[in-house]
């Protein structure tokens, strides 16, 4: 550890795009060129992995020789977990964590803070809010690109809309703030009521803002008839991060959601979130190769 919505008449707001180059400021992620044989557009995405579960208790050297032995091309350090990257380091350990990176392939891509803003206590919603930016001053010093946020419920005895305007609106505070330090905010698709992409979509029209985007999460709600196109096309317009699961498991429709993440242009990371009993290098390598038959 180191030292202790209308789905008509919006402006399409952008794609995710990031990675740094070692030791530089955030920018745009260099896309894969090629076509396929086909014809049909490469997938220009990478795979990476959340902290989460799989990695929660690996500190960060060991995190990334993880990564780099089993073809994980970026992480999502997901907070409270082992690695230590947290608001509280100060400036030197802050640097450490940037030279570390910058000595590896592996990105550092998101922040996966906890911040939420569902709650129907102002005060409750402030705080999380300097949070997320105390987690946006974090990512502009390690060398992030952006910081995870998240709704995590749909609050009783509280009308459905006026918390998702609540949610977008502090969404958009964080996002004015993350973008003069040029960091993007993804608001994960997360929470009991709030994770349904009728709802996030609400959430993203209420926000409004083009540094502040959505994380499609793979929940099992987002299938229907064996399908996620229907409840991908409402959101789409706003996605610029992707968390999966298992992809070798078939309890999702893992290629047809590649398909179309392509279809868009994604060039950003599909990040493995998931739990395992096998040894954790061996898992990821078994993601890495069921992912490439995915995006095939």
């Amino acid at each position: 550890m180191f030292d202790t919505m209308t789905r008509r008449g919006l402006m399409r707001t952008g794609l995710a795009a990031g990675a740094w180059a070692a030791g530089a400021a955030v920018r745009p992620i260099p896309a894969r060129a090629g076509e396929a044989a086909a014809g049909v557009p490469r997938a220009r995405f990478r795979l990476g992995m959340v902290t989460y579960l799989v990695g929660a208790q690996m500190d960060l050297p060991t995190l990334i020789d993880a990564c780099e032995k089993s073809g994980m091309e970026g992480v999502e350090l997901r907070t409270s977990h082992k690695h230590g990257v947290e608001p509280g380091l100060d400036a030197a350990a802050r640097a450490r964590v940037r030279e570390t990176f910058a000595k590896t392939k592996v990105k550092l891509v998101m922040l996966g803070s906890t911040c939420e803003f569902h709650s129907p206590d102002a005060a409750a919603v402030k705080k999380n809010v300097e949070q997320a930016k105390e987690f946006v001053r974090l990512a502009v010093d390690v060398g992030a690109w952006g910081v995870k946020v998240r709704p995590n419920a749909l609050p009783k005895d509280v009308p459905p809309e006026k918390t998702l305007k609540q949610i977008g609106d502090a969404c958009r505070e964080v996002g004015q703030f993350a973008k003069e330090k040029n960091i993007i905010i993804a608001v994960e698709m997360h929470g009991g009521g709030t994770s349904d992409p009728p709802n996030m979509a609400r959430i993203m029209q209420a926000c409004g803002h083009p540094s502040v985007g959505l994380c499609w999460n793979s929940n099992a709600g987002e299938v229907k008839n064996s399908s996620v196109k229907e409840n991908f096309d409402l959101v789409k317009q706003w996605l610029k991060h992707c968390h999966v699961r298992d992809l070798t498991k078939d309890d999702y429709p893992w290629k047809e959601l590649m398909t179309l993440f392509r279809g868009i242009g994604y060039d950003g990371y599909t990040m493995i979130e998931t739990s395992t009993k096998e040894d954790p290098v061996e898992f990821l390598k078994k993601q890495r190769a069921a992912w490439e038959e995915h995006i095939a």
